[in-house]
């Protein structure tokens, strides 16, 4: 395999990723692309970049590699409870502001979306502290959609089998209640349980494209460690387009490697990286 991607494919791809789903791909990210690229490579039989990107930019490349190709070149760091601070926010402020202010959870179901939401992780935790919220308010309901552009990683997510160190983050209260152990031990895996599973939605959402496919206003979006891969235009685009979806009063829990500094955005801080929408 000609290990080497020339500098005007680079620039092609580069360029391609961008569009597709926003990620900024400089110069110092070639030599991790050129890694991540070479599985698609061995899968498709292919002997070097060139030929690859004669495909990739070909009708039936564009129609059929272009979503494996953003498999692998997305970034898919999660854990549950990262950030924990967030959760215990949720919890104690956000949700009982919006059931005071807006009903929400009360009079109608609580709308929550967990945007960019890799292999699953987050949305579980969501649910997890949501559902432990309601064993102490039993008429509280919520509703979880969860989002990612990778097709691999939904798939995951949907299946919620982790490897058991992936849970160490988890109370063990929690982890007694909520995830099931393999009857094989020695495969140290674990899954989520099927009543957790089912109280969360998976689908596909590119941000870049036109229509994010949510239909009713939400409440609660966390959208963390996404907007950090984008330059700062589409960053702005974006949060704006997620404000969009809020109620007002709705909260918007962001990554603490991110900042909003700077960007014209309809929101007020209400802690470290969590906005509200104004009433």
């Amino acid at each position: 395999m000609n290990s080497a991607l020339c500098e005007r494919d680079f620039l092609r791809l580069s360029s391609l990723i961008h569009d597709e789903c926003g990620i900024k791909m400089p110069s110092q990210k070639k030599i991790m692309l050129e890694a991540r690229l070479r599985k698609r490579l061995r899968k498709l039989g292919m002997q070097s970049f060139r030929e690859y990107c004669e495909y990739l930019f070909s009708d039936e490349g564009m129609g059929r590699e272009v979503i494996h190709m953003v498999d692998v070149v997305t970034t898919n760091k999660t854990d549950f409870f990262r950030e924990p601070r967030h959760f215990d926010y949720l919890t104690g402020t956000a949700v009982p502001e919006l059931m005071k202010t807006l009903g929400a959870g009360i009079t109608r179901e609580m709308e929550v979306w967990s945007a960019g939401c890799s292999t699953g992780e987050e949305p579980y935790t969501i649910a997890m502290v949501l559902n432990e919220f309601r064993g102490l308010r039993p008429s509280f309901n919520f509703r979880i959609i969860a989002t990612d552009i990778s097709t691999k990683v939904l798939e995951m997510a949907v299946r919620g089998v982790y490897k058991q160190e992936k849970a160490d983050m988890i109370p063990p209260g929690l982890k007694k209640k909520y995830l099931l152990r393999s009857r094989d031990r020695e495969r140290g895996l674990v899954r989520i349980a099927p009543e957790l599973r089912s109280q969360v939605e998976f689908r596909r959402v590119n941000f870049m494209g036109e229509d994010f496919g949510v239909r009713k206003p939400v409440d609660i979006i966390f959208c963390r460690n996404v907007i950090i891969y984008f330059d700062r235009p589409a960053q702005e685009r974006l949060v704006k387009r997620l404000c969009g979806h809020l109620v007002p009063g709705g909260y918007l829990f962001m990554g603490h490697s991110e900042t909003l500094s700077g960007l014209r955005v309809p929101l007020l801080s209400t802690g470290p990286m969590i906005y509200r929408k104004p009433l």
